[in-house]
């Protein structure tokens, strides 16, 4: 028992150590160089956008990746600078300089640790849907508004921090548009889009950044570049250095501190769960944040970023192949060995081709898809997600998920209150739950049945890891029991969506039956019934367990 619980705390890194070979050796090395080299433009890409130094994403995706991999709670996720901190990074160095940056990075590290020794990781899990895809599609838009200026090659001497500001500065100034720069950012969007469309194993970002380049210094086209506005990029080891402590700004700095840890530690946890579903692995929330903390408080010592689990950069990392956490620490080495050897060589990136690779970043992260199912939903989630989305934008991140928390909260208290009912029992309501009762509709062979009882809203989701767990054993036919889940929120029906469709991938069956009034309405809204058939969802435990019998007879028995 003391084992078990001494390895709840321990890293995925040292776990996974009992039964490496050097098959998974091989494996990670391949995967780590890869990744290693995908994260390069990407890295150099979010300090430029951020407002810093090109090296300083670099120094940032070498200690941080390193450490999030070697302390982490997750077999496969990679860790550095990633565009959620773009405009928040961006934000702090404007009004505080470098150095306020630095002591903000530090204490939102402090924080992220404090959460994971405190067991409070699992929190994250109360931030309500609507307001994740809200400020995540707020931050797509703000990173891409950046990258207008460098895509097009515009001359703005100093292009606002506030979107409307930047927004009406580029209008002013379209006039000074750059064909040649125009024309290289297009063909790179362009070749970055063929290859996340057919070319999947090929990392595009590092095909746009030698062609980008080539190009441009091939035919002496009159681009801005690394060189131009910031010297080259030093080779070497990043310096250890402590940086400047002003206590005057502790204060200021403990908003956007809170903003940057909640938001490391948001998209950490959901690239570890990105990560659990496409390896089959189940992270460890709390040592996940843990890492997080420890990599973001030694990223400013070496003049790094605050950094984060990178969903993109995992998805790379696990496509490659990556077994464990090895993997994460060779990509570290390899943007490290970059630093050594081929630091010179970057001063030749044009500006465009990074714009190039970020836009195709903010299109990927904007969880586009997202958004029409949102409009399915309840006017009051629809409200939710478009004020978080329209403060990000128009306000700021601190801002929106603070407005964007509020409303889950009242809309939680809203829909509780809401399922709450008094009515008197009659004999038709008797005969009424005979159809609904286990006792007078046995199960038969062949399906498993569960229950939800109460409502199920964001916060509850991870309790349906009750069947996850079970998952390999199921029958052909899983039977979900849904009398007494008084109600359903955005978040809990994107879990139950996730569960059918897996079920359905597994060649099993997914009834749902007996749903009230406010689940019914969502579901019927939402479309539910596309993912596992309309002949599927069933007003009654009776009708429920006939159709499963139809269902065995012309199905196969599962194995597991």
């Amino acid at each position: 028992m003391k084992s078990s619980r001494s390895e709840s705390f321990m890293p995925k890194s040292i776990l996974s150590l009992r039964d490496y070979s050097l098959r998974k050796f091989i494996a990670d090395l391949i995967a780590g160089l890869t990744v290693g080299l995908v994260s390069l433009p990407l890295a150099m890409a979010f300090a430029i956008s951020s407002g810093v130094l090109p090296q300083a994403g670099i120094y940032t995706a070498v200690i941080a990746g390193f450490l999030i991999s070697a302390l982490g709670g997750s077999r496969t996720q990679i860790g550095g600078p990633t565009g959620a901190f773009v405009v928040v990074v961006a934000g702090i160095v404007a009004k505080h300089g470098i150095d306020g940056l630095y002591m903000c990075t530090l204490i939102a590290g402090v924080l992220l640790m404090i959460l994971g020794l405190t067991g409070l990781g699992t929190a994250i899990k109360y931030i309500p849907r609507p307001v994740v895809i809200g400020f995540t599609n707020g931050i797509a838009v703000l990173i891409a508004s950046t990258q207008i200026k460098d895509f097009f090659g515009l001359q703005i001497d100093k292009v606002p921090g506030e979107f409307l500001g930047r927004m009406e500065a580029i209008f002013e100034h379209w006039g000074t548009l750059s064909p040649a720069a125009t024309a290289v950012s297009c063909l790179s969007l362009g070749v970055l889009i063929v290859f996340m469309k057919w070319i999947k194993r090929v990392p595009g970002s590092i095909v746009v950044l030698l062609l980008g380049t080539a190009i441009a210094w091939g035919f002496h086209l009159p681009l801005e570049t690394i060189e131009t506005r910031f010297g080259g990029i030093p080779a070497g080891l990043p310096q250890f250095a402590i940086p400047t402590f002003r206590f005057d700004l502790i204060l200021p700095l403990l908003s956007p501190a809170l903003t940057v840890a909640m938001l490391g530690a948001i998209e950490s946890l959901l690239s570890a769960v990105v990560a659990d579903r496409m390896s089959g692995d189940k992270h460890k929330p709390n040592v996940e944040l843990f890492a997080q903390g420890v990599a973001n408080v030694m990223s400013p010592l070496f003049g790094g970023l605050p950094a984060t689990g990178a969903i993109a950069r995992t998805a790379t990392n696990i496509r490659s192949g990556a077994q464990t956490p090895v993997a994460g620490m060779i990509h570290a080495l390899t943007l490290l060995l970059i630093l050594l050897v081929a630091a010179p060589l970057a001063k030749h990136i044009p500006l465009t081709v990074l714009a190039a690779i970020l836009m195709m970043v903010a299109y990927n992260m904007g969880e586009w898809a997202e958004i029409p199912d949102i409009l399915k939903l309840s006017k009051a989630d629809i409200a939710v997600w478009f004020i978080t989305f329209s403060l990000t934008v128009l306000a700021d991140l601190t801002v929106a998920v603070e407005a964007g928390m509020v409303m889950a909260a009242l809309l939680y208290i809203v829909k509780v209150t809401g399922s709450t009912t008094v009515a008197r029992v009659t004999p038709e309501y008797v005969e009424a739950g005979f159809s609904h009762s286990l006792q007078m509709n046995p199960l038969p062979e062949g399906v498993a049945a569960y229950r939800i009882h109460g409502p199920f809203l964001f916060g509850a989701t991870d309790k349906l890891s009750v069947i996850e767990e079970e998952f390999d054993t199921l029958p052909a036919v899983v039977l979900l029991r849904l009398r007494n889940m008084t109600a359903i929120d955005a978040t809990g029906l994107h879990a139950l969506e996730h569960l059918a469709e897996r079920l359905v991938a597994s060649g099993r069956h997914l009834i749902l039956c007996g749903m009230r009034s406010q689940p019914a309405k969502l579901m019927t809204q939402a479309d539910f019934h596309q993912h596992i058939g309309g002949e599927n969802i069933c007003p009654s435990l009776k009708a429920a367990i006939e159709r499963a019998r139809e269902i065995l007879k012309a199905t196969p028995p599962v194995r597991g």
